[in-house]
């Protein structure tokens, strides 16, 4: 007799459904097929001693177990319980009559007590999709799960509470919670603007790129607040929508991030990896893809400190995820996609010793280190960040004095009215929201200019010697400046403003 059970394989961050086939059979052996890995082959031990510890009889006939489809790469520890319940079930010590009604997965210890497991909310997704009855998973996975309306999620501490529910469903206790009530998008942060003494002009580009999902490079020197006012980007960024963060919550699971016992990521993303991280690291991929720091920041913020130090490689396989907002991963036998929404906050020094521009010490690098240090950053990279923000230390006497500045709440409602302005003025194309999305059709439709601005900007392309890459640039960043002044068209002053954040375009900057 053929008993199944039904599970679910992590493909990128989409779940696919799995049937475990489990057969008993004459000669003495356990055989698993369906191309599994190492961990899903060592699940053999941890079955049988789940089975004896709790009083059951582990088959002393042959077992026969197959994961099917038999192409898709099966890897982890979550097959342990769907392949227990279906020798179970094979050996007449549970009956089989709803075992096809569920999706069924967990890790069992060796007493039979269920761990938590990856990707609980894509597999939900998926059950929901392809009409399952419910999930049954272990218990801390449970409330993830349940976010998905409209499929009964069970949570189970041990596999002998699964054994009990396929003979009494009242066994376990259905999980249900209320998506829409339950999320409360985080309004309260430890860090806040309010905080940040000086630093206006700066305060003021990052709201820009706030408002218009622009990427941004922070260049000055060391102690000057560069990473500390980038820290501070989350809390003036729009909450987090319940799609965003179903999204982003699906894309943490996954990979294993989410933090224990939270349901639901109610903030934005944002990830500092350190320069030392590898390609892979980065953009994600492996044996079996796992998402990167890019896919982790999706929805949020991606801030790379020191971008100069951070390896070549790594940076130039982010110049396609940053333009598509998505990012693709090839193996021999796979190939998946990521998301990868987020907003690039990057950070350098003018300088290897820092000191470039500074108004008060000398810069000591040799003739031509500057701009040695600069081609450190390729130009298709910088041709993606639309603003160029020179940082400087803020004088001691503003550091004594006490001065009143605005809040990361009260920039955030400007933000935020920028945002709707945009939203509403990109409904015909959904798959842009922000300003730094624009096609060129886009730009041609809503970055209309008039002749004084079309002067302006000729002029400064001209005696700044901008180049070309910058023209885009500037359009998109004077629109988002436009939003911010709830001005209907681009006028004289928000060509400016957006002109001098193009500090690295200009041709002798460095010299």
């Amino acid at each position: 007799m053929v008993i199944k059970t039904y599970g679910s394989a992590i493909q990128g961050v989409e779940a696919i459904t799995i049937t475990i086939e489990v057969s008993i059979i004459k000669f003495v052996k356990f055989l698993l097929v369906g191309l599994p890995d190492d961990a899903v082959k060592e699940s053999q031990f941890r079955i049988y001693s789940a089975i004896n510890h709790l009083g059951h009889r582990f088959p002393r006939q042959g077992i026969v177990v197959n994961l099917a489809p038999a192409n898709i790469r099966k890897a982890g520890s979550a097959y342990d319980l769907p392949i227990a319940i279906g020798i179970l079930a094979a050996s007449g010590q549970l009956p089989c009559d709803y075992l096809q009604d569920y999706i069924i997965m967990g890790e069992l210890s060796l007493d039979g007590t269920l761990r938590p497991i990856k990707g609980a909310l894509a597999m939900a997704i998926q059950a929901q999709r392809e009409g399952y009855k419910g999930v049954i998973l272990p218990l801390q996975n449970a409330r993830e799960a349940a976010m998905i309306a409209g499929l009964a999620v069970y949570g189970a501490g041990s596999m002998q509470e699964v054994v009990r529910f396929f003979s009494d469903p009242q066994a376990i206790p259905r999980v249900q919670v209320d998506p829409v009530e339950t999320f409360t998008p985080q309004a309260d942060f430890p860090l806040d603007f309010s905080d940040v003494k000086g630093q206006r002009s700066i305060k003021r580009a990052l709201e820009i790129a706030a408002a218009g999902g622009h990427n941004a490079l922070l260049i000055g020197p060391p102690g000057a607040g560069k990473t500390m006012l980038a820290r501070r980007i989350p809390t003036i960024l729009p909450p987090l929508s319940l799609q965003e963060a179903l999204e982003t919550t699906k894309i943490h699971s996954v990979a294993g991030k989410l933090p224990e016992h939270m349901a639901l990521i109610t903030h934005r993303p944002f990830r500092s990896p350190h320069h030392t991280i590898s390609d892979t690291a980065l953009v994600g991929g492996g044996s079996n893809p796992q998402p990167g720091e890019i896919s982790l920041a999706h929805n949020g913020v991606l801030f790379l400190d020191e971008l100069p130090e951070f390896k070549r490689s790594a940076l130039e396989v982010m110049r396609q995820p940053i333009e598509e907002r998505r990012v693709s991963v090839s193996r021999a036998k796979i190939s998946v996609n990521f998301p990868a929404g987020f907003m690039l906050i990057a950070s350098m020094n003018p300088c290897p010793c820092g000191y470039f521009n500074h108004p008060e010490k000398a810069c000591t690098c040799p003739p031509g280190g500057v701009r040695k240090y600069l081609h450190k950053i390729s130009g298709p990279l910088l041709d993606r960040i639309d603003l160029h923000v020179e940082v400087t230390p803020v004088p001691f006497t503003a550091l004594l004095t006490p001065a009143e500045t605005e809040s990361s709440a009260t920039i955030r409602a400007r933000v935020m009215q920028a945002r709707s302005l945009q939203q509403a003025r990109f409904t015909d194309d959904a798959a842009i929201y922000c300003n730094a999305q624009m096609t060129s059709r886009l730009m041609a439709r809503h970055c209309t200019l008039d002749t004084t601005c079309s002067t302006l900007l000729r002029n400064a392309m001209e005696k700044l010697k901008l180049s070309a890459r910058a023209y885009d640039r500037i359009l998109k960043v004077s629109r988002t400046i436009a939003d911010l002044d709830n001005s209907q068209e681009i006028q004289t002053g928000h060509i400016a403003e957006a002109i001098q954040y193009r500090t690295l375009d200009r041709e002798r900057w460095g010299s």
